[in-house]
């Protein structure tokens, strides 16, 4: 048997890397997946891409309309979440001090912040008991990383809100922990230079980025009964970059 089979779950921001690559497979693992995203035309990529037991709906995670859009879709047509993955972020490193912005500042914590609060509570009437909440940390929570300030304190506080609500959701067995990537050979990798990847790299023990892939393994295990003893943790995968 797979592991999410009959399993409703959700993705935010899963036009692309790795939370895409959750999605294709959680799909793989018997479940049916709604993702969302703020840009139609990827949107519909990405669901073709998945081909089947996926649903799209255009929504940005910070924009409480476009959540409860989401919420009322998935209770129209499945009526229950079983897993859910958090992930929609936005992330810069050159915004050191003296350069940030209100803009700035409101851009980063309105998605990976409040919109990680919201995404949540506003799809947790519809949470069954012993759900999965799985939420997208970042390495960089716990890393001095020179203009990251507003990202890695953002993702402090998502890490925050997993032990949280691992505490007050307790009494329904829902589970609540966070998968927090390093280094992963997405999208973003491939506008940098030969010299800042390598660079990137010498630090990493295990000697190379990270995979989507393995993201969305990390994010498997969480989903599944697999991790059923497991909640208010945070499961690294960084290659032993910020443990060693």
């Amino acid at each position: 048997m797979s592991k999410l089979d009959g399993k409703i779950a959700v993705i935010t921001g899963a036009t692309s890397g790795m939370a895409l690559a959750t999605a294709q497979l959680f799909v793989a693992e018997g479940a049916h997946v709604f993702i969302t995203g703020r840009n139609k035309d990827r949107l519909d990529e990405a669901v073709a891409a998945i081909g089947h037991d996926v649903t799209g709906v255009q929504a940005d995670s910070g924009n409480l309309d476009d959540l409860a859009r989401l919420a009322q879709t998935v209770r129209e047509q499945h009526g229950r979440v079983d897993v859910l993955f958090a992930s929609a972020g936005l992330g810069s490193v050159s915004d050191p001090l003296g350069s940030i912005t209100p803009e700035s500042f409101d851009a980063i914590v309105g998605v990976n912040f409040r919109g990680t609060v919201f995404t949540v509570q506003s799809l947790l009437p519809l949470m069954s008991d012993g759900a999965s909440i799985i939420l997208n940390g970042s390495t960089s929570a716990t890393k001095g990383v020179p203009g990251a300030g507003v990202y890695s304190a953002s993702k402090a506080a998502v890490r925050s809100l997993a032990r949280t609500w691992a505490a007050e959701l307790k009494d329904r067995g829902i589970r609540v922990n966070v998968v927090s990537p390093g280094s992963i050979d997405t999208a973003l990798f491939s506008t940098v230079t030969p010299e800042f990847r390598e660079q990137i790299t010498s630090l990493i023990p295990l000697g190379r980025l990270g995979t989507s892939e393995e993201i969305a393994a990390a994010a498997l295990y969480f989903a599944s009964p697999d991790a059923g003893f497991i909640t208010g943790a945070n499961l690294v995968v960084d290659g032993g970059f910020s443990q060693i």
